[in-house]
C-alpha cells in the first residue's frame, strides 16, 4: 500500500509538471566586478567635421594582459549613425592649431629655460643626479621641475615646423597650463592677427602662491603681448570667439582659492566686458557657444547631477542675461561637444554607465544615443538602482545624499554599508563614472553606498559650497555622520558592519572620523588622505590652496583649528578601528609622508592596518595592473574586517 500511494504520488507530480507551460529563460546578468570594469573602454570625444556630418572621438581600451592601453579613432556619421575606424583626422581641422584663414599653425613645444640640474651648473658631472632650487616650484602634480616649460610656436603653413617663433620666448611660464591643460588654452583671433592664450605668469614662490592666470593676446605682426584680463586676480582660462567677434572665457575673482564660484565673462570686439552669470547662484563647469553667437550653452552642477544650462548674451542691448537650465535626470553631462541645427552634441555618464555621445534636442527634449561602445559589455551586467534621499543635517539644512543598492537587493535582508567621502574639498558629487571610485562596482559587491553631498559641494548653491574651507572638521563632517545615521534606520543597513572610504580630502576625512566616529565604524579605508595638516602644508606644492582652506601658516597662528582641533593626527589616541591606507609614490599634492605617518601610527596603535604603496603612480591609480591591485585590495580588506 506504502508503495502504490508513493508511485501514484509522483506519477501526479509528474503528470502536474508536464502539463504546464514552458515558460522561457530568464537571463541572470553578471553583477559589475573588478574584472569587468578594467574591459569597460573609455570614449573621448574629439570633435565635429567641419561640414558638422560627423563626428570623431577617441576610443581607449585597457590591456590588462600587457598593462597597457590601446587607442582606435572612430568617424560616427550622425544622420545615418554608420560608425568605422579611421586613422586620420584631416576631415577635423583644429581651431586652436589652425588659424581662421588658414595660412599660420601653433604647435606646443617644450622648452629649457632656466638651469635647474646638477649637470647644467656643472657640465663636468654629467653624471650628477642632483636638482638644485632657490624658489618654490621645485615639483607640481607629479613631476620634479627640471627648468623646461611648455611655449607655443607659431609659423606658416608653408614652412617647415623648425622655423617657428616661440611667442614666450625665455618665459618661465607654461602654456597649455600644467598639469591638465591642453588646446582650449589657446586660440586664434577672428581675423587670424593674434594668437590668445592662458598663462600665470608668475614664477617660482609666487607661482605657488597665486591663482592669477590671464588671457593674454600675442599680436603677429607687432610681437607684442597685451594682457586682456589684468586686473582680475584669480584664474581666467578656456577662451573662445562666437562667429561675430565677442571673446568669452571662464573667470574666478578671489586669488588663492581655486574653488571660487565660475563665472561666463564675454568681451565685445570693442573690448566691452559682461559678466553673464554674476547674478546665478552656482558655478560654470564648461561652455560652448551657440552657432549663432547669441547664447553660450554651459554644464554646471546641480543637485547630484551635471547638466545643460543656457545663458543669453545681450551685446549692445539692455536686456539682461538669464540663466536657464534644459536637461534634467540622472545623469552627469561632461562635456558639450557642439550644436548642430537643434540639436548638442553631448557626452553622458551615470553611476552605472561610462561616458558615451549623445544627440539632445534643443526644442523636443528628446535625447538619442550616438556611440555604442560599451552596449554589448553593459546588457549582460545588472544595474543597482540609485536613489535620491534628503536628510536634515544638524544645523537644519536639506542635504542630498545618493543611495547606491546592490542589484539584486532585497529590503528583507541586511547589507554591509559604506559611507563614501568625496574628495575636493569642493568638487562635485554627481553621477560620475569611476575606474576606482566606482559606486556601482562597489554596489554590486554587496555594499549599500551612501554618498552625501556634503558641505563644500558645487551644485547647491554658492554659499554651501565655499563653507568648508577652514571648516575641515566642522560642519561637513557632521553631514558625514547625519548622513549614516539617518540610512541606519533602516532595517536593511546592518549597523555592525559600516565602513567610511574616501581619497584625497575623502581621505582626510576618513583619518579625521577615525578619532570622532564614536564606534560607528567598523572598517576604514582611506586613499592620499591628509593625515597631518602640519606637515601637509610644509610638503603640498600649491601653497594658494592650503593658504585659502587652512587659514594660512601654521607658525604665524598656532591656535588655527586647522593645525589643532581639525588636524587628524590630533586625535590618534581614540583610533581604535582597522584601517587600510593607500598611497602613490609621485603624487606630491598630498605627499607620501602622509601615509608613512598614518600607517606608523596605526601599527603603533596595535590596530589591524595596511599600507599599499604604488611608487609609480600620483594622486590617481593609472595603469591597468595597478588598478587591478588597487581594487582586489580594497574589497579584500572590507571582506576581512566587515564579516558577518
Amino acid at each position: 500500500m506504502r508503495t502504490f500511494c508513493l508511485l501514484f504520488f509522483s506519477f501526479m507530480i509528474f503528470s502536474c509538471q508536464a502539463q504546464r507551460p514552458v515558460l522561457p529563460e530568464i537571463a541572470v546578468k553578471k553583477h559589475m566586478s573588478p574584472e569587468l570594469l578594467w574591459k569597460v573602454k573609455r570614449v573621448s570625444p574629439i570633435g565635429l567635421s567641419d561640414d558638422k556630418k560627423n563626428i570623431l572621438y577617441r576610443v581607449t581600451t585597457p590591456m590588462t594582459d600587457s598593462n597597457s592601453f590601446s587607442s582606435t579613432l572612430f568617424l560616427t556619421n550622425l544622420s545615418s549613425g554608420e560608425t568605422r575606424p579611421t586613422e586620420q583626422m584631416k576631415f577635423y581641422k583644429k581651431s586652436a592649431d589652425i588659424s581662421p584663414d588658414g595660412q599660420y599653425k601653433v604647435v606646443v613645444r617644450s622648452v629649457k629655460v632656466h638651469p635647474v640640474l646638477g649637470k647644467d651648473f656643472y657640465p663636468e658631472y654629467g653624471q650628477s643626479s642632483a636638482h638644485i632650487y632657490m624658489e618654490l616650484d621645485h615639483r607640481h602634480w607629479d613631476k620634479w621641475n627640471d627648468g623646461t616649460y611648455q611655449h607655443i610656436f607659431y609659423g606658416k603653413t608653408s614652412e617647415a615646423d623648425s622655423t617657428y617663433r616661440d611667442i614666450m620666448k625665455n618665459e618661465p611660464h607654461h602654456c597649455p597650463q600644467m598639469p591638465f591643460g591642453g588646446s582650449e588654452d589657446y586660440t586664434w583671433s577672428p581675423d587670424s592677427k593674434s594668437i590668445i592664450y592662458v598663462s600665470k605668469k608668475l614664477a617660482g614662490t609666487s607661482a605657488m602662491l597665486s591663482t592669477n592666470s590671464d588671457i593674454y593676446r600675442y599680436d603677429i605682426e607687432t610681437a607684442r603681448t597685451t594682457n586682456l584680463t589684468q586686473g582680475n586676480m584669480g584664474y581666467d582660462d578656456h577662451p573662445s570667439y562666437s562667429v561675430n567677434g565677442d571673446m568669452a572665457w571662464l573667470s574666478m575673482a578671489t586669488e588663492g582659492y581655486e574653488a571660487d564660484k565660475r563665472d561666463i565673462k564675454v568681451m565685445s570686439p570693442q573690448g566691452v566686458v559682461q559678466n553673464l552669470t554674476a547674478a546665478w547662484d552656482e558655478t560654470v563647469l564648461s561652455y560652448k557657444w551657440s552657432d549663432d553667437g547669441k547664447s553660450l550653452f554651459f554644464i554646471a552642477a546641480i543637485e547630484g547631477t551635471q547638466q545643460v544650462f543656457q545663458v543669453n548674451y545681450p551685446g549692445k542691448t539692455k536686456i539682461a542675461p538669464v540663466v536657464k537650465r534644459l536637461t534634467q535626470g540622472q545623469w552627469n553631462v561632461n562635456e558639450i561637444i557642439g550644436q548642430v541645427d537643434d540639436r548638442l552634441i553631448v557626452s553622458r555618464s551615470s553611476f552605472n554607465r561610462a561616458n558615451e555621445i549623445y544627440s539632445y534636442h534643443l526644442k523636443t527634449d528628446e535625447w538619442q544615443p550616438i556611440s555604442h561602445v560599451n552596449d554589448d559589455l553593459y546588457q549582460d551586467v545588472a544595474e543597482s538602482r540609485t536613489e535620491a534621499r534628503y536628510v536634515t543635517t544638524t544645523d537644519g539644512k536639506k542635504m542630498l545624499v545618493w543611495v547606491v543598492y546592490p542589484p539584486d537587493f532585497n529590503p528583507s535582508k541586511k547589507y554591509p554599508t559604506l559611507l563614501y567621502c568625496q574628495g575636493g574639498p569642493q568638487s562635485p558629487l554627481t553621477q560620475f563614472y569611476s575606474f576606482r571610485w566606482n559606486l556601482h562596482l562597489m554596489a554590486s559587491q554587496g555594499y549599500i553606498v551612501v554618498a552625501p553631498n556634503r558641505r563644500g559641494m558645487p551644485g547647491h548653491g554658492v554659499e554651501w559650497n565655499k563653507q568648508i574651507s577652514q571648516d575641515w572638521g566642522g560642519q561637513n563632517i557632521q553631514d558625514y555622520l547625519s548622513a549614516i545615521d539617518d540610512i541606519s534606520k533602516e532595517t536593511f543597513v546592518d549597523n555592525e558592519r559600516l565602513a567610511a572610504v574616501g581619497a584625497s580630502y575623502g581621505g582626510y576625512s576618513v583619518f579625521y572620523l577615525a578619532g570622532q566616529h564614536n564606534k560607528r565604524f567598523k572598517s576604514f579605508i582611506s586613499h592620499c588622505g591628509i593625515f597631518n595638516t602640519q606637515s601637509m602644508y610644509g610638503s603640498t606644492e600649491e601653497l594658494f590652496f592650503v593658504n585659502h582652506d587652512m587659514g594660512g601658516t601654521y607658525w604665524e597662528n598656532p591656535e588655527n583649528p586647522s593645525f589643532s582641533d581639525f588636524n587628524p593626527a590630533s586625535y590618534v589616541q581614540k583610533w581604535d578601528t582597522p584601517i587600510l591606507i593607500i598611497q602613490g609614490g609621485k603624487d606630491y599634492r598630498v605627499p607620501d609622508g602622509q601615509a608613512l605617518e598614518a600607517f606608523t601610527a596605526a601599527q603603533l596603535k596595535g590596530l589591524k592596518s595596511k599600507l599599499v604603496y604604488f611608487p609609480d603612480e600620483n594622486h590617481w591609480i593609472m595603469s591597468p595592473h595597478n588598478g587591478m591591485v588597487w581594487q582586489k585590495e580594497f574589497f579584500t580588506w572590507l571582506e576581512e574586517t566587515l564579516r558577518p
